[in-house]
């Protein structure tokens, strides 16, 4: 299935980042388990086990263009306070932190459990949620639509386009990169074992302005609508 996301900003921190955080341009693949398992009601301590790549195929589209910004934010020392109350707290520390301005993304996701999948399937159709979805932060709130349900077969073709962003690891030689396009990569988490630790981390290749990235590689599918994408 296939279903757009977006919102006013986006923080998916970058883990080697601490007193200013960053973030990365798009939702890594345990960014988006996270939304996923936010709108089916998921408990946090349980939803990694659900998202294991034997069990769930995910991948990512950038819908627009990717800008970052740096907001200041004060933030509290809640474990020192006690009882006193939020508002009375008198010390702050000011953050820089960096987000992703006007995010959209599409994503495509596919699971092997039948009945969590039509769950899914039916909350988006009915733009429900059990959880408030957010993008990397809860108070980034965001808004989700449900595109469509389409059939998709593993691409034969060796050199194509792809729209959606691309695993280093599916490239079988440099791709072809275009005159005015803005291509960057950066190195994402994209596993969690049910520790919470990461598992398995890879580089992900984009375009910034969201542009399909012509290459050659392996486990590329084309989809009934005729995206052609490859699972994170």
């Amino acid at each position: 299935m296939v279903f757009d996301v977006w919102g006013d900003y986006a923080h998916f921190r970058k883990n080697y980042s601490t007193s200013s955080p960053l973030t990365y341009s798009f939702p890594p693949r345990t960014a988006l388990s996270g939304l996923i398992g936010a709108i089916t009601g998921l408990d946090k301590t349980e939803y990694f086990r659900r998202f294991f790549k034997g069990d769930a195929s995910i991948s990512c589209k950038i819908l627009a263009p990717v800008k970052k910004v740096r907001i200041g934010e004060n933030l509290i020392d809640t474990k020192s306070t006690g009882s006193v109350k939020m508002h009375l707290i008198k010390n702050r520390t000011q953050i820089r932190f960096e987000f992703v301005k006007d995010p959209k993304y599409r994503v495509y996701f596919y699971h092997a459990d039948e009945q969590f999948y039509e769950l899914f399937k039916s909350l988006l159709a009915n733009h429900k949620s059990v959880y408030t979805p957010c993008l990397g932060l809860s108070q980034l709130i965001c808004n989700f639509d449900f595109v469509g349900e389409f059939g998709m077969e593993r691409s034969t073709e060796e050199f194509q386009t792809i729209d959606s962003v691309v695993p280093g690891k599916c490239l079988l030689e440099p791709p072809d990169f275009e005159d005015g396009g803005e291509y960057f990569s950066e190195v994402m988490p994209c596993e969690m074992g049910e520790d919470r630790e990461v598992t398995d981390y890879s580089e992900i290749l984009f375009e910034r302005n969201g542009k399909a990235i012509k290459a050659k590689a392996k486990e590329l599918w084309v989809m009934e609508n005729g995206e052609r994408i490859v699972f994170l």
